[in-house]
């Protein structure tokens, strides 16, 4: 099979394989009240669940995409399958907290598929359908994110905890099933070594920098564990990248990720994450707030996920939206688009937040936003990379958006854990947490919005679609 006799159902299985790997992110959600208890542990010591996917994901996802460019993603795509399906199938047969912690990490390291199948597009598909594709394929981890949390509600309350995990498992196995069957075979685009003393380097500073964040409000903010991995991070991420500028097969090459349009694209998928993240935590949490406090608005757990839910629908609607307007205007428009739509929608929330039914068309603007802004950003990132890199620098993209809704989670953590109400004798956030919090995510994303206008194109021709192809081979023949 030549790789556009299908290109179809090429999408359609990368599309899903990212919608799955995404789905982990919120298959715990319905669990976490319920975690201590199952697993005989503190609620403080049950977050590790959540946390240990967040840093087995962002460690190896700049690994994966390197290991891509080197041995074909595409086989790359089947080893990921592994640890989905093995770690869906320890956490189904969990028993303790450590085995959970297991089975979490090992989910984490299956979200590599996303950048990756992002990747394979470029080598798999004719140029006039790679725009549309890429802005699916990257929105597939909204898309899986917003579908998963009414999904693992309702399997939640209606059957076994233990069949969410299973449930993850078959949907894995039918993932590198269909990979294997329908994707076909990728040549590796780079020569070379692995860099396993740059992965090793990375990965320490990585989990430094995360730990930091994501636990500091548990640690304590000034504690001696929280500074000193804020320092060891410091330290440690500078030096990673020193390395990588003087080893001869470095894990990200930081020439090609300090040109120009790679550096602003990443600056600003950076501030996106920042933002995007923040509606994300705040929603929930309002809608599912007991009537009683004056503003929460009394919904469920399987409520508030039907609520949510339309948020990847549209998202996933808006993606071909997306892709002729890069088409038409270029990445750049798109990306500076999707984030003042984001912008719309957190600014929206001044007065939509009454309800659950405003709540929801809140979530469905923000989304909008979100799936203009991530179709675009892989883009701008290939249009200025050569092909021998494209699977390790959308995987760093990845992982500057990783570190941005990191941040966020944290930044917002503080907010509603600061500013808050006594109502029957229960500290909760107040109205004016829930609305500042929104508010910091529209300056976020009108930040994003200046970084993106920012971006200094390549070309002045169109780059995605027909144009995309264009500059790739532009960025080939510079390097």
């Amino acid at each position: 099979m030549t790789p556009t006799e299908r290109p179809a159902g090429i999408v359609v299985v990368l599309a899903f394989a990212g919608i799955t790997a995404s789905l982990m992110q919120t298959l715990v959600v319905p669990l976490l009240g319920d975690l201590p208890r199952l697993l005989d542990t503190s609620a403080s010591n049950a977050t590790w669940v959540v946390t240990a996917t967040l840093l087995a994901g962002s460690v190896a996802t700049t690994v994966i995409g390197r290991l891509g460019d080197l041995y074909g993603k595409r086989r790359m795509l089947l080893v990921c399958s592994v640890p989905l399906v093995a770690g869906s199938v320890v956490c189904a047969l969990a028993g303790s907290l450590v085995t959970m912690i297991v089975g979490r990490a090992l989910q984490g390291i299956g979200m590599g598929i996303v950048p990756l199948g992002i990747s394979a597009l470029r080598d798999l598909l004719p140029p006039e359908r790679l725009g549309s594709a890429i802005a699916l394929i990257s929105s597939s981890l909204g898309i899986g994110g917003a579908l998963g949390l009414p999904l693992a509600a309702v399997v939640a309350e209606n059957s076994s905890w233990r069949a969410l995990f299973w449930g993850a498992a078959v949907l894995s196995a039918v993932v590198a099933l269909l990979v294997w069957l329908l994707v076909p075979p990728t040549s590796p685009g780079a020569v070379g070594k692995f860099d396993f003393v740059g992965a090793g380097i990375l990965g320490v500073g990585l989990i430094c920098l995360l730990l930091a964040v994501s636990k500091g409000a548990d640690w304590g903010w000034t504690s001696g564990t929280t500074l000193g991995l804020g320092a060891a991070a410091v330290v440690v991420l500078p030096a990673w990248g020193c390395w990588e500028l003087r080893t001869r097969y470095p894990l990200v090459d930081m020439r090609v990720t300090a040109r120009p349009q790679v550096l602003v694209t990443n600056i600003a998928s950076i501030a996106l994450g920042l933002s995007m993240y923040a509606q994300a935590l705040i929603l929930p949490q309002l809608l599912q707030l007991p009537g009683s406090t004056g503003h929460g608005l009394d919904q469920s757990m399987l409520e508030m996920g039907l609520w949510m839910a339309p948020a990847g629908i549209v998202m996933m609607l808006l993606s071909p939206v997306g892709a002729r307007l890069s088409d038409a205007r270029g990445p750049k428009v798109t990306l500076v688009v999707g984030s003042l739509v984001l912008a719309l929608g957190y600014g929206s929330s001044v007065v939509l937040l009454g309800s659950p039914w405003t709540v929801m068309l809140v979530s469905a603007v923000c989304a909008m936003g979100v799936g203009l802004a991530y179709g675009a950003m892989p883009a701008l990132i290939m249009a200025g990379v050569p092909e021998t890199d494209t699977a390790a620098a959308n995987s760093f993209n990845t992982l500057m958006r990783s570190i941005g809704t990191s941040v966020s989670a944290a930044m917002v953590g503080v907010v509603l854990s600061q500013m808050t109400v006594e109502r029957g004798g229960v500290l909760v956030p107040s109205e004016g947490a829930f609305r500042t919090g929104m508010l910091i995510g529209c300056g976020l994303a009108l930040v994003a919005a200046a970084v993106a206008a920012a971006i200094p194109v390549r070309s002045a021709r169109r780059t995605s679609d027909h144009g995309v192809a264009a500059a790739e081979r532009s960025a080939a023949s510079v390097s």
